[in-house]
């Protein structure tokens, strides 16, 4: 196989499936399903998963809500969908720890490094909840940091399509899909699938991305497999 360790970075509004809000839990389980095919390889799998499904900060930070205080409540956003994900990993009976960057000492534990990474040499499917911690920052940027802190070999995001495009693909039919990019041709022509400081830290670190559509069943396998699925992204 040609990853052992590997980030996958969900986003909130993947989990809504159809659904206009929350979480669609048939979507759920079909995540869970193609995790639990990488899983059964003896893959190491931690997960970050964003919250817009269930809090969008921006539109609050139009409505008036303090940006501080909008950020920290799409961190509690985070932890809803992780531990949704975690009910239904478990129910296929795949072994998983929640950790999150701020103390929810009832339903989860604090993220440390050492910890998770202990957890993933026992088998474990780590979720790492609450982004960074930090406000100001995204998801994207924390799958990225929790990614280099545990040594992982590549971080995969799953999306709603199959690829990074020169235009957004869902809106224009001519699109053009790119292959593969190095993080500076990522970073001039102004990709908008992940933040610059994602983009930039993974740049710093040697980290590759592979952006691919999550939705298309065993993309996620084929790529533990080595097949090149979606667009990868390296220094």
């Amino acid at each position: 196989m040609t990853y052992r360790r590997i980030l996958l970075k969900l986003s909130g509004e993947a989990l809504m499936g159809s659904k206009s809000y929350g979480i669609d839990h048939l979507k759920l389980n079909e995540y869970a399903l193609e995790i639990k095919k990488v899983f059964d390889l003896g893959v190491q799998i931690a997960i970050v998963i964003g919250g817009g499904n269930i809090f969008r900060g921006r539109e609050s930070i139009d409505q008036g809500i303090d940006r501080v205080q909008a950020d920290y409540m799409g961190m509690l956003a985070t932890v809803i969908n992780g531990l949704a994900l975690q009910t239904v990993l478990e129910n296929h009976k795949i072994p998983t720890r929640l950790q999150t960057a701020i103390d929810v000492e009832a339903i989860a534990e604090p993220f440390i490094k050492r910890r998770a990474v202990r957890h993933l040499q026992k088998n474990r499917v780590v979720i790492f909840g609450a982004g960074t911690g930090n406000p100001f920052f995204t998801t994207d940027s924390a799958a990225v940091l929790r990614a280099i802190e545990i040594n992982a070999d590549v971080i995969l995001k799953g999306t709603r399509v199959d690829g990074i495009y020169d235009t957004d693909p869902e809106k224009n039919n001519l699109a053009i899909k790119f292959e593969s990019l190095s993080f500076q041709e990522a970073l001039t022509k102004g990709i908008k699938v992940m933040d610059t400081t994602a983009f930039t830290l993974s740049q710093e670190n040697k980290l590759p991305i592979i952006v691919f559509d999550m939705n298309r069943p065993d993309n996620f396998v084929k790529i533990i497999r080595g097949k090149k699925i979606g667009t990868i992204v390296t220094h």
